[in-house]
């Protein structure tokens, strides 16, 4: 009796064992892997960033049905397998269109163009000539406005928040940014409403994603009356205002609320390279 007791005892603390074995690789797997992917519509995977907000803001102008997927920086989500699947260069935004075979696209640029495509042009001019320009002032994004107020926030707002210091790159940044941004001031000058003219486009959304939050970069638009104006016109459109707060809203970006925290809050889900 004494020995099956025993027994009885041993079975029960290995099943207990086990059970806990289960649960802890049930969490593991749970937290390891994306969210159930959808058979209809279209999944984004995205975070709190300006390139992030290009995609958002275009989704709600176009009315696309869409499911969010939040890549936490934190704590390297962007980096793991799974999201190398969809993304190799483990930047945000990406997305996964489930009505086109699951096919997977990133950079916030091709994305842009595809959803117009998606909705038949929409967004988009429809002459070539038009067409081709609105290709150039995307890529003028793409290739300046991004990268140069990109660099101008990273050392001003993760950097050196760090205790890295850099007066140079800082300098270097800052005074390209103006620069880019006074090529889009001249652009309006003549009273056009939108970059291509009267019409709201992708590139309007390309740019603005930047430049409407250039307080993050240390820029004052007050001295650009002509992008300031058009900085209020864009924000003014519902998608915009809703696009902006996808996954997340950051009013810091443009200049609101405790700075000083969120300056400390942003630096700390980066790690500076070694």
């Amino acid at each position: 009796f004494a020995t099956r007791k025993v027994f009885a005892v041993g079975a029960v603390a290995v099943l207990t064992a086990l059970r806990g074995m289960y649960r802890a690789m049930k969490r593991s797997t749970k937290a390891a892997l994306p969210r159930k992917p959808r058979k209809s519509g279209l999944t984004l995977y995205t975070a709190c960033t300006m390139n992030g907000y290009k995609t958002t803001i275009a989704l709600e102008e176009l009315g696309i049905d869409y499911n969010v997927v939040y890549i936490d920086f934190g704590k390297k989500q962007q980096k793991e397998p799974w999201y190398l699947e969809i993304n190799p260069n483990g930047r945000i935004p990406a997305i996964v269109d489930h009505d086109n075979g699951d096919f997977k696209l990133a950079e916030s640029g091709a994305i842009l163009v595809y959803l117009s495509e998606r909705c038949g042009g929409k967004l988009w001019p429809t002459t070539r000539k038009e067409r081709h320009e609105a290709m150039q002032w995307l890529m003028f994004q793409m290739s300046g406005v991004g990268p140069m107020m990109g660099q101008a926030m990273y050392f001003q707002r993760i950097a050196l928040p760090k205790g890295n210091h850099q007066p140079f790159a800082i300098k270097r940044y800052v005074t390209e940014s103006n620069r880019l941004i006074q090529v889009i001031e001249k652009r309006l000058s003549d009273g056009r409403p939108y970059i291509m003219g009267d019409m709201f486009t992708m590139v309007d959304i390309a740019n603005w994603a930047y430049v409407a939050t250039a307080f993050w970069a240390n820029i004052n638009l007050a001295k650009f009356p002509y992008v300031n104006a058009w900085v209020k016109r864009v924000k003014g459109r519902p998608a915009v205002e809703k696009g902006i707060t996808i996954p997340d809203k950051r009013p810091e970006f443009f200049g609101e609320g405790n700075i000083r925290e969120a300056v400390q809050k942003n630096a700390a889900s980066f790690e500076l390279p070694k």
